[in-house]
């Protein structure tokens, strides 16, 4: 439903409070002159511009997540979880509420109640404003954003996650794992994985924390990390009286199709990290907007980072460098090189088409083909 059909749901009451917020000049006992006036207000995009661009951090990240959201209808409740999720620390110990979020988007016309008998205790942001934000956020993020000539040399792992899989895949297969009580590869087995990959890792040291991306991450280092609790969530490995083995399923996956693949790993990726970065598909869909050519690291994180809470020890700039960049780098969605000016990404075409698939914006049907 659109702003206009919302509006004429909406009681006068409602709409005198909007009007009032946007200080519209029209008669406060007229309908029809309060839905228009407040039509013609925000139907002026330099308005709509300036009013998204005057939120502070709490509220921009607020909108991002509810754009970001795939329900259409939240509860009280739910409205209240995302907003505290979009809160720092200091603006809580401020004496800042979530509600106070909520109130401020219900006096801007921005969240409505249902107008059904089973959703009026729900709330939804009209699907026409859906559309208009993600436009004036993607204008707003790309205009800071620093663009760079081609490096000399850069990084594409284009598809090397999946043929590390099914090498992983083979070496469990044809060697004897054994596992110690903790349930971990000894770090002898860990090295001979790695030395059979295409790309290497440090193994983990014991000095520093590691927990939040995933159940094996705290034994081994990021990316096999990742493809391990992929094997192991997909049941292609089993850990059985102390060996490391390889299932059925793993046998079967030694031959499955890459594109089909590297898709199952990326939205495996998405759901492993959602618990640390609740808004990664934002922020993928945003890298995806902002990086389509060369640009400088540095103005990606100062437009995108903002839209990032902290993970414990993890700072935004970390969990952006090496949680969200890095890792779509393993994914084969963006390139990275260096320059006098610093590091430079790059989308890859693969990259641009699975950054588009986190557009989870309601209605937004337009389909994304994949292609490798």
């Amino acid at each position: 439903m659109n702003l206009a059909d919302m509006l004429t749901f909406a009681d006068i009451g409602q709409l005198n409070r909007i009007a009032d917020y946007y200080q519209c000049e029209c008669k406060p006992n007229s309908k029809h002159e309060l839905i228009q006036s407040i039509l013609t207000t925000l139907g002026s995009r330099r308005f709509f511009e300036q009013q998204v661009s005057e939120l502070n951090v709490a509220h921009l990240r607020f909108l991002n997540n509810l754009l970001f959201d795939p329900r259409q209808y939240f509860g009280m409740e739910e409205l209240v979880a995302i907003a505290r999720q979009s809160m720092d620390k200091k603006e809580s110990d401020a004496g800042a509420s979530p509600r106070d979020l909520i109130v401020r988007f219900t006096k801007s016309g921005w969240l409505f109640n249902g107008t059904t008998q089973h959703t009026k205790y729900l709330y939804q942001v009209p699907q026409d404003l859906k559309m208009r934000f993600r436009d004036v956020l993607s204008t707003h993020l790309k205009a800071g954003i620093k663009k760079t000539s081609e490096p000399p040399m850069y990084r594409d792992e284009y598809h090397l996650l999946v043929d590390d899989l099914k090498l992983f895949l083979q070496f469990v297969q044809q060697h004897e794992i054994p596992l110690n009580a903790e349930g971990m590869m000894y770090r002898r087995s860990q090295q001979q994985v790695m030395d059979h990959l295409h790309v290497s890792e440090t193994l983990v040291g014991k000095a520093g924390w590691r927990f939040g991306y995933g159940r094996s991450f705290k034994d081994y280092p990021d990316r096999f990390a990742f493809l391990y609790d992929y094997a192991f969530h997909h049941r292609l490995v089993r850990e059985e009286q102390g060996l490391l083995k390889l299932s059925a399923s793993g046998e079967d996956k030694l031959g499955a199709e890459k594109t089909a693949e590297m898709i199952q790993l990326f939205r495996f990726w998405l759901r492993l990290y959602k618990g640390a970065i609740p808004n990664l598909s934002s922020i993928v869909y945003w890298t995806g907007e902002c990086a389509p050519d060369w640009s400088t690291a540095e103005s990606l994180f100062r437009q995108i980072g903002p839209l990032i809470q902290p993970f414990y020890y993890d700072t935004p700039e970390t969990i952006y460098e090496t949680r969200v960049i890095k890792m779509m780098l393993h994914l084969g969605m963006l390139r990275i090189g260096e320059q006098e000016s610093g590091v430079t990404v790059q989308m890859t075409a693969w990259g641009l088409r699975l950054a588009a698939s986190c557009r989870s914006l309601s209605g937004d049907t337009t389909p994304v083909m994949f292609d490798i």
